[in-house]
């Protein structure tokens, strides 16, 4: 019965050998529960998703077996790719625009492991046999339910990691074949691509803990020059977030007027730029006040993949700082495009 929390993976630097492999995918972490007509959405926290996919939970009342819980992801394709944008815009207060974007954007659950068949338990079933299970239970399922692709042979699992990125995916999960279902638990392996870049350090917010640096701003310049905010860096040391505030002080501005990210405080001006603080449902009752710094300061920072090509998907990793660049070398153009990969194209190999 709901919640349950997923388990969970832990990151490493290589694929290890000997285990079940699947991609990684990208999207919101889903335990569906089914019980005859009874479909529930549980999210990785244990909170409910299942009104903001009303078209996903009638497919899967009707694809699913009559009694079971599955673990899986629940994903939006565009053009052949995920699209974690399209997913997010889902969690709305409005049932009318959830279910407009039902309609425009249908979202599909791929499912990659069995937690429950009839009235058995199978959280003490090693992962191989789950995925037997599995496999036999969705046997006959159709889109918009999948079943993940998994093999057991490294190599694939390799090319896996390099082609599936160009879909969306961001790298591979390995789950060792004796593992049992360990609910909230780092019980699995991630392995996850990483990537550098020199971006301009525009910014910085402050710490919930006091005047000390919680995250800088990170800033890219477009084909036309324009400096576009790209993501944040956060995860510092206590002490180096005191140090950063003194490091970055001589570059403070005490009047936003004349930053290239002036006009962060107006609503309408995130529709044409790429600005720190958009509104957003998510961060409405956040504090997205920023210090800013005159844009002259260049930091490596490493980065598993870019949303959309358009920002950091995750937090990126500050590495060192760069006085050998200058701001205007920190472009889109020294990013490394993963080559398109069609989403069908994994789904069809199983």
């Amino acid at each position: 019965m709901p919640p349950v929390k997923p388990m969970l993976a832990k990151s490493v630097a290589k694929i290890p050998p000997g285990m079940q492999y699947e991609a990684k995918w990208d999207g919101f972490r889903a335990i569906v529960f089914r019980d005859g007509a009874e479909v529930e959405l549980g999210s990785r926290t244990g909170k409910p998703l299942t009104r903001y996919f009303p078209e996903l939970v009638a497919a899967l009342a009707e694809r699913l077996p009559q009694r079971c819980v599955l673990d899986g992801e629940i994903v939006i394709a565009r053009e052949g790719r995920l699209d974690f944008d399209a997913l997010t815009e889902r969690i709305h207060p409005a049932d009318s625009r959830v279910r407009m974007l039902a309609e425009r954007t249908p979202s599909s659950f791929v499912a990659f492991d069995l937690l429950a068949l009839d009235a058995e338990s199978l959280l003490d079933v090693p992962q191989v046999d789950r995925r037997a299970l599995l496999v036999r239970a969705l046997d006959a399922v159709a889109p918009p339910v999948h079943v993940a692709p998994a093999t057991t042979d490294i190599e694939v699992a390799r090319r896996w990691f390099e082609q599936y990125e160009g879909a969306g995916l961001d790298g591979v999960v390995a789950k060792p074949l004796n593992l049992r279902y360990r609910p909230d638990e780092r019980a699995m392996y991630k392995i996850k691509h990483e990537r550098t870049a020199d971006v301009v350090v525009a910014g910085y917010r402050l710490h919930k803990s006091g005047p000390v640096v919680g995250s800088l701003l990170l800033g890219l310049h477009d084909d036309r020059g324009v400096l576009q905010h790209v993501g944040v860096s956060a995860a510092f040391p206590m002490r180096q977030r005191a140090e950063l505030v003194a490091e970055l002080e001589p570059l403070r501005m005490t009047d936003v007027r004349g930053h290239p990210w002036a006009a962060w405080a107006e609503e309408a001006a995130h529709e044409s730029a790429r600005l720190p603080g958009a509104p957003s449902r998510w961060s409405s009752k956040k504090d997205l006040s920023w210090v800013p710094l005159r844009p002259e300061r260049v930091a490596e920072v490493a980065y598993d993949h870019m949303e959309n090509g358009a920002r950091f998907r995750h937090t990126a990793r500050f590495r060192r700082w760069r006085p050998d660049r200058t701001p205007e070398s920190c472009t889109y153009a020294q990013l490394e495009e993963p080559v398109r990969y069609d989403l069908a194209e994994i789904f069809g190999e199983r």
